[in-house]
């Protein structure tokens, strides 16, 4: 019987590479804007996540009307990543998460293809299964709504590089690094 060996899961998923152009916004050669998502999850019977609690966007002038992660935001000057998603999800959904309890997913390089320099961002993606106090919308103001879903019955639309994370997080077998807009 033939021997059958399976390739490795690459560690980068690949992805459709456009232009990218430097409108030299950025105050030096280079910025990132670094970013932490937190996806509260309920898990099934297996332990593995089985829903997620998202927040319906409204007033940011970022993806308005699209489900998002239940607390998300820009890391700090002086912060750690981790630190940035701890107080985001005590900020946005009253939650306190032990950093322990963060289970990072993936992270993301974007870019936003023919836009500025300053729009360069690195998203770390965690999952909390663990925390103290009942979730509920922080921030009437950003957001219309925040509800529970099945992986595998997300609502439409949600917010496109967030999609990806959900629907890989969903698969069971999210790659360590994602690459979108490039």
């Amino acid at each position: 019987m033939p021997r059958v060996t399976r390739a490795p899961r690459p560690v980068v998923e690949p992805v459709e590479t456009p232009s990218w152009t430097d409108d030299h916004s950025a105050d030096h050669r280079f910025r990132v804007v670094p970013a932490a998502y937190v996806l509260l999850c309920r898990p099934s019977p297996d332990g593995r996540p089985d829903q997620v609690l998202l927040q319906l966007r409204q007033g940011t002038d970022f993806m308005d009307g699209h489900w998002a992660a239940g607390a998300a935001g820009h890391v700090e000057a002086n912060e750690s990543v981790v630190d940035a998603a701890v107080r985001e999800a005590r900020e946005e959904l009253g939650v306190t998460i032990a950093p322990t309890d963060l289970r990072p997913i993936t992270t993301m390089h974007r870019g936003q293809p023919g836009g500025p320099a300053l729009e360069q961002r690195v998203d770390v993606f965690f999952a909390a299964d663990r925390w103290t106090g009942d979730p509920h919308t922080q921030e009437a103001d950003k957001s219309a709504d925040l509800r529970w879903f099945p992986l595998d019955a997300l609502p439409d639309p949600v917010v496109p590089h967030e999609l990806r994370v959900l629907r890989a997080l969903a698969a069971g077998d999210p790659p360590r690094l994602m690459v979108e807009g490039f």
